[in-house]
C-alpha cells in the first residue's frame, strides 16, 4: 500500500469514528452513534455512497464536520440520507455542515428520490454564525430547499434528539416527523431562554419533548419508544411512498382482513350510541398493513397509510369513541395535512365518516373553528387522487363537504345501509315540542335508500361488501385523470 493509500484510510477510518470521547455518554443515554443509524435504515448489504465525507472546520477538529451525507438504499429503492453526528460538537451546524446539508437536498432534487433527515443536534454554531445564517447559500437555504421539495420528494424527519431555535423548522417542514420519547425534542427557545426572556419556569420536556409535541402541539406525528423503533417506522412509512411525484406508490400481495367482529354487529343503527372506528378500518384494510399518523393528537379524526388488496391508501377516518368524532381545529387540521400528503404522492383517499359536523360554541368559534375546518374543506376540494366516501352511519352538516361528499367529486359516494345524510340530526332538526309524527318525517328524509333512489349516492354497500368494494372501486379509479384548474397558488385558509 502506498503512502497516499495509507494516509487515505487511516483518516477515512478516524472520521468516520466520530469524537469516540462521546460515545460512551451516547450509550449511556440509550442513543446509537449516527453510523450505526445508518446501518439499521439502510438495506443490508447495500453501499452507500458517502459524499463530502472530508469535510471539516478550519478552526477545530470537526470529523465530517458533524454531518454524514450521502445515497443509499431502504426497502431497494435510491434515497438520500442526510445523519447529524452529536459526538462532534453535539452535532451542531457549522459552515460545511450547512453546505452538505444543502448539497444533498439539490441531489435529492436531481434524483428525484425521498430524503430522509436523521436529526440530532445543538442547532447553529455561534463561532461561525457570519458563515453560517445570513447568506444566500447559508443556513435559509436549507429551510427554502425543503419548501421547493415539498410535495416533489418524499422528505422524513426521524428526530433522535434536539433540533433547537432556528433548526426546528426543519422538521416542521417535512412529510413527517418521527420522535422518540424521553429523547428527542423541538423548541424555539430554551427553558433558560424562555425563563430570561418571559419568566416562565419549565422543564425540557413540558416545553418541548416528543410526548408534548405529539400530543399537544402537533408537530410531532409519530412517537417511537427508542431510535431502533423510529427507523424502523420510517423504513415502513416509505413503503407508502413512491420515489416522486411523478410515480405511483407500489403495490404488494394483497392480505385478507385480521380476525374479528363484522361491520354490522360493530355499527349500530342507533346514532346515539358510540363505536370504535378501528374495527371498521381493521374490517377493510389488509391485515398488519395500518400505519397510523398523529395518533395521539386529536384523536377524534383518525388518519393512516394502509394497504387495500395490496395497494396503498390513505384513510381519513372520524372516530365517534372520542368526542363523538365531531371536527374541532386541532382534527380538521390534522386531516387537511394528510389530505394534501397523500395527494402530492399519489395515494388514493378512503373516507370513513361518521360525523356530527363541526363543533359549536364560543370557544371554538374563538379559536377559529370556520378558518380551520375550511382548510379541511380545501385540502378535500383540491385532491386529484382517487378518493371514494363511504358514509359509514351518519354524514351531518359540513361534516359532508369535509368527509368528501358527493358535490367533492368523489370516484364513488358510497353509504352503509346505516347511513343518513342531512343538514343536522333529527334531534336538534326537530325540537321536542313536535310530535314523533314530525320526527319519523324528518327520519324518513334521510333514510338512505331515498337518498340513493335521488342518486345521492352512488351505491349502498352492505358492511360484508365494503372491502371488496372498495377494492374494485380503487381499481378502475387507477386511470383517473383530473387536474385542477392552472394557477400560482390557491389561498390557503390558515
Amino acid at each position: 500500500m502506498s503512502q497516499g493509500e495509507e494516509r487515505y484510510w487511516s483518516e477515512r477510518a478516524r472520521i468516520e469514528q466520530g469524537h469516540v470521547k462521546y460515545r460512551e455518554k451516547l450509550r449511556e443515554e440509550g442513543k446509537l452513534f449516527v453510523r450505526d443509524r445508518l446501518k439499521l435504515l439502510l438495506d443490508p448489504g447495500s453501499e452507500f455512497q458517502e459524499d463530502w465525507l472530508f469535510a471539516r472546520s478550519e478552526e477545530a477538529d470537526t470529523p465530517a464536520d458533524g454531518v454524514v451525507t450521502g445515497v443509499g438504499r431502504v426497502g431497494g429503492r435510491t434515497v438520500c440520507v442526510m445523519a447529524n453526528d452529536f459526538t462532534v460538537k453535539a452535532g451542531s451546524w457549522g459552515e460545511k455542515t450547512v453546505q452538505k446539508i444543502i448539497r444533498i437536498q439539490e441531489k435529492a432534487a436531481r434524483l428525484q428520490v425521498p430524503l430522509l433527515y436523521l436529526v440530532d443536534a445543538a442547532g447553529g454554531r455561534i463561532s461561525e454564525q457570519i458563515k453560517i445564517f445570513p447568506g444566500r447559500f447559508q443556513g435559509g437555504r436549507i429551510f427554502y430547499n425543503l419548501v421547493q421539495l415539498s410535495g416533489v420528494v418524499p422528505q422524513v424527519c426521524i428526530l433522535f434528539g434536539p433540533s433547537p431555535a432556528g433548526s426546528a423548522y426543519l422538521p416542521a417542514l417535512t412529510d413527517v416527523v418521527i420522535m422518540v420519547d424521553g429523547k428527542s425534542s423541538l423548541y424555539v427557545g430554551s427553558p433558560r431562554m424562555v425563563e430570561m426572556a418571559i419568566g416562565e419556569k419549565t422543564t425540557l420536556e413540558d416545553l418541548g419533548g416528543a410526548r408534548m409535541h405529539c400530543t399537544v402541539s402537533g408537530c410531532g406525528d409519530v412517537l417511537a419508544a427508542s431510535d431502533e423503533e423510529a427507523i424502523e417506522l420510517a423504513r415502513r412509512y416509505l413503503a407508502y411512498m413512491p420515489r416522486s411525484c411523478r410515480e405511483v406508490p407500489a403495490a404488494r400481495e394483497a392480505v385478507e382482513p385480521g380476525p374479528g367482529r363484522s361491520i354490522e354487529d360493530v355499527v349500530p343503527y342507533d346514532q346515539r350510541k358510540w363505536f370504535d372506528m378501528y374495527e371498521v378500518i381493521d374490517r377493510v384494510i389488509d391485515a398488519g398493513s395500518w400505519f397510523e399518523i398523529k395518533r395521539l393528537f386529536a384523536p377524534e379524526v383518525i388518519v393512516g397509510f394502509a394497504r387495500l388488496g395490496g395497494r396503498p391508501v390513505g384513510i381519513v377516518a372520524n372516530q365517534p369513541k372520542v368526542k363523538g368524532g365531531v371536527l374541532m381545529v386541532d382534527s380538521s387540521d390534522k386531516a387537511a395535512r394528510f389530505i394534501w400528503l397523500c395527494n402530492a404522492f399519489n395515494v388514493p383517499l378512503v373516507y370513513l365518516a361518521d360525523v356530527a359536523g363541526f363543533m359549536v360554541g364560543t370557544k371554538v368559534e374563538r379559536q377559529g373553528i370556520i378558518r380551520h375546518g375550511a382548510k379541511m374543506i380545501f385540502a378535500t376540494s383540491q385532491a386529484t387522487v382517487p378518493k371514494i366516501s363511504v358514509v359509514v352511519r351518519k354524514c351531518y352538516g359540513a361534516g359532508l363537504y369535509a368527509m368528501c361528499g358527493p358535490a367533492f367529486e368523489p370516484d364513488a359516494a358510497l353509504a352503509l345501509p346505516q347511513g343518513q345524510i342531512a343538514i343536522m340530526g333529527p334531534e336538534p332538526a326537530v325540537s321536542a315540542a313536535y310530535v314523533k309524527r314530525k320526527r319519523d318525517e324528518f327520519a324518513a328524509d334521510v333514510d338512505i335508500h331515498k337518498l340513493a333512489s335521488e342518486m345521492l349516492v352512488d351505491d349502498i354497500v352492505p358492511g360484508l361488501r365494503l372491502r371488496p368494494e372498495l377494492i374494485k372501486r380503487l381499481a378502475y379509479a387507477q386511470t383517473k385523470a383530473h387536474e385542477f384548474p392552472p394557477r400560482r397558488n390557491g389561498v390557503y385558509p390558515v
